[in-house]
């Protein structure tokens, strides 16, 4: 059994004198380099084979950093690990644990962020797990690790660590983080019962768009709710509430933090929010997700997660974040929409006057909002024509500010709003705060019950003006020199709505400001970081530190010998949109049908799905599901169930099936993909980001669009293999791919399928 005395080949792009670490031996002629071996072990990867870079990759070893004890707790849990679940170790997976745990322990003194890509099969997580719960307690800092979805997260805390705990006997402290809009509030929901109960259903204290108006099918809701939360049931995860629950129902029994009374709550002894707040803060790892991070990181860090200094972070799925990100830095407002409201909170605060005579600062803050709303709403209904001339004509369309430039006039009207949409944010925070002081004052006019609602209302007053201010803002500040613009633009939606937006063409800025400078150390991951087999996008999209740690493992996977790729000579040019769609009707019959099992057709367009979709044979379209004519979750269910009962059966999908659905075995024999998935083009933040690299001196097809169309064609490919006994094939309609230069660069980006 060869061990760790096997050579390491000079990564792709060395030179012959890469650096290697203390104690290892290089020859001369080859550049490989090799340690001894001190003891021979079933398991041991620091490395035990040779490792080979792939391209992108800058990886050097780091395992001089372990120590010793890491080196040993860490082989023994993957060996407990495996002879539990009856497992073999698998290559790839060995060489990212080596990988993590080396970055982690120099990341006191090296590079604090480091980039894996780890195909389909590799074991990203039980990977990460080891070596992260391992140097993370080693070095004193909490591990976070931050998923791309709810149903990761979930599955990593009801499953995959304790798991890995009850093979290995480590003990550790773990816990989920989740907005608190995940939560019950238990104020809310005794508000909404007592609703219910009341002669005056639909009306709290004051005629406000916190009321809550329940129909029949609500109130039974409600009641099971409140049964199964008051006999131990249900903890108030609204993830783990089985039946289904309407939005509108959850809003009104949820609460966000300007509205949430804290520890001078009467009920949060029992609040599910802040017993899973009190998990966190004694937690050895925290299970959360990219929202929940980048909310955190908006409020300064360390808020409602472990401060980024304290912590070592694993962002799984994380060719998400960049676009969470951009969510979170954005802004917008409805122009008529915020009109309405502004007339809707002068009217309310008029009401609230007499219950609140006496209050004192309270009631003096209260007689300011008048003034301040009405100053607000002027300023809008003077803008609102000049956005409306920026768009003729009735039908929904959009206008963008090219190159983020607003004209002066109507940046100095920005300028206006922002000044009052600024000046009532700083009058209603007083507001809240004079209510808040109101719970710790016995003299306060008004009995707790009737304070509760009022302050819940002036903190979904507050939250609702900071986001407006935060618009105007971006509209009238320029952008800061040398750092990524905003996109700015005024869409009209199909209500005839208009609607001023302003969102980052980037937010690499941001996240290297708050987190990438300050953190512990973080492990980015996922089965495809790389585009065009580099990893030049994703830096710049994260804005990742010059000296980021890149690799590029090989997925798990026999490729060559379990898939095949094809592209028909039938294919037509994917840039002819008539003749490629025509093309594709008559080649998907024959394709549906040869392979046994399941078929997946991805699109590139809702337009396109709909015009083949309405082209197919009959016989053909009785077994056909349609994604959004159904929930995902029925699509599946009866895709499976006709697979196994020995029928074909065909999907037709759009870019979320090209990631977000998994189909093993005979459930996916046969993925199509119909046209390269270049982006829509008048995507606004894509239209600035173009204008953005192209003034930098940049390429923005080969920058932008290929490189993006690169990852999407890479994740479509992924649907087909999920397990080591799948096999199958890919065909690809699109004849771009392989008559243009640039389609031999995404085939060669593609893992090393066997060609058909």
């Amino acid at each position: 059994m060869r061990c760790c005395s096997a050579p390491i080949p000079a990564p792709s792009g060395c030179a012959p004198n890469w650096p290697i670490p203390a104690g290892w031996t290089r020859n001369a002629g080859s550049g490989r380099a090799w340690r001894p071996c001190r003891r021979r072990s079933a398991i041991c990867f620091w490395p035990r084979t040779p490792i080979r870079c792939a391209a992108g990759s800058n990886w050097k070893p780091e395992v001089a950093a372990l120590s010793e004890a890491s080196k040993e707790r860490i082989q023994a849990g993957y060996r407990a690990f495996l002879a539990h679940r009856g497992l073999r170790p698998r290559a790839g997976q060995r060489h990212m644990i080596a990988a993590i745990a080396g970055f982690l322990a120099a990341a006191a003194s090296g590079p604090r962020v480091c980039a894996i890509e780890a195909g389909t099969g590799t074991g990203k997580t039980l990977a990460y797990l080891l070596a992260g719960l391992s140097l993370a307690r080693e070095s004193e800092k909490t591990l976070v690790i931050a998923t791309g979805t709810l149903a990761l997260q979930g599955q990593l805390v009801d499953r995959d660590i304790p798991d890995l705990l009850a093979a290995t006997g480590w003990e550790y402290d773990f816990a989920v983080a989740k907005g608190r809009g995940r939560y019950l509030c238990p104020l809310r929901l005794q508000q909404c019962e007592a609703q219910v109960d009341s002669e005056a259903a639909g009306q709290f204290l004051f005629d406000d768009e916190l009321a809550f108006a329940p129909g029949s099918d609500d109130r039974r809701r409600l009641r099971a709710l409140g049964d199964a939360w008051r006999d131990g049931g249900w903890d108030g995860d609204r993830d783990r509430w089985q039946a289904p629950l309407p939005e509108s129902l959850w809003q009104a029994l949820t609460i966000d933090g300007r509205r949430c009374g804290g520890r001078r709550c009467r009920l949060i002894s029992s609040c599910p929010y802040y017993r899973a707040r009190a998990a966190v803060d004694g937690a050895d790892c925290v299970v959360a997700n990219h929202d929940l991070v980048m909310a955190d990181l908006a409020l300064g860090g360390g808020v409602v997660l472990p401060a980024p200094e304290d912590s070592f972070y694993v962002f799984d799925e994380a060719h998400r974040l960049g676009d969470t990100a951009i969510g979170h830095f954005g802004a917008q407002c409805a122009l008529e929409a915020s009109s309405a409201w502004l007339e809707r909170l002068q009217a309310q605060a008029e009401r609230q006057r007499g219950p609140l005579a006496g209050s004192g600062e309270a009631l003096a803050r209260l007689e300011a909002l008048p003034a301040l709303s009405a100053a607000a709403g002027t300023a809008l209904r003077r803008a609102a024509p000049l956005f409306a001339a920026l768009i003729p004509g009735g039908e929904p369309r959009r206008h963008r500010f090219a190159q983020g430039v607003v004209p002066e006039e109507l940046r100095l009207l920005c300028a206006e709003l922002a000044a009052a949409w600024s000046s009532l944010v700083a009058a209603l925070a007083g507001y809240r705060e004079a209510l808040e002081a109101g719970f710790d004052h016995a003299g306060f006019p008004l009995q707790r019950t009737e304070l509760e609602p009022c302050f819940q209302l002036a903190g979904h007053w507050l939250g609702r003006a900071e986001a407006i201010a935060r618009l105007w803002l971006g509209m009238a500040e320029p952008d800061v020199a040398g750092r990524p613009p905003l996109a700015r633009w005024v869409v009209r939606d199909a209500g005839g709505e208009l609607r001023v937006v302003v969102a980052p063409v980037s937010a690499g800025d941001r996240l290297a400001e708050l987190l990438w400078s300050r953190c512990g150390g973080a492990v980015l991951t996922s089965a495809t970081l790389r585009s065009l087999g580099g990893f030049e996008r994703l830096r710049m999209d994260l804005g990742l530190p010059e000296e980021t740690v890149t690799r590029a493992l090989p997925g798990g996977f026999d490729y060559t010998r379990n898939a095949i790729l094809t592209v028909p000579e039938a294919a037509a040019d994917g840039g002819d949109p008539e003749a490629h769609t025509a093309a594709v009707i008559r080649q998907l019959p024959e394709l549906a049908d040869s392979e046994p099992g399941g078929c997946l057709v991805l699109f590139a367009s809702r337009q396109q799905l709909e015009q083949v979709r309405s082209g197919l044979p009959s016989d053909l379209a009785d077994r056909t599901l349609v994604q959004g004519e159904l929930p995902v979750a029925e699509i599946l269910a009866r895709h499976r169930a006709r697979v196994d009962r020995g029928e074909r059966s065909l999907i037709l999908g759009l870019a979320s099936f090209a990631e977000g659905i998994d189909l093993p075995g005979d459930y996916c024999r046969h993925v199509v993909i119909a046209k390269l998935p270049f982006a829509v083009p008048d995507d606004p933040v894509q239209e600035a980001r173009t204008e953005w690299v192209r003034a930098r001196g940049g390429n923005p097809f080969r920058t932008l669009a290929l490189a993006d169309a690169s990852l999407r064609l890479a994740q479509a490919c992924g649907r087909l293999l999920r397990t080591d006994a799948d096999r199958g094939r890919v065909t690809i309609l699109d004849r771009r791919v392989v008559a243009k230069g640039y389609g031999r660069e995404l085939l060669a980006a593609l893992p090393p399928f066997g060609r058909g």
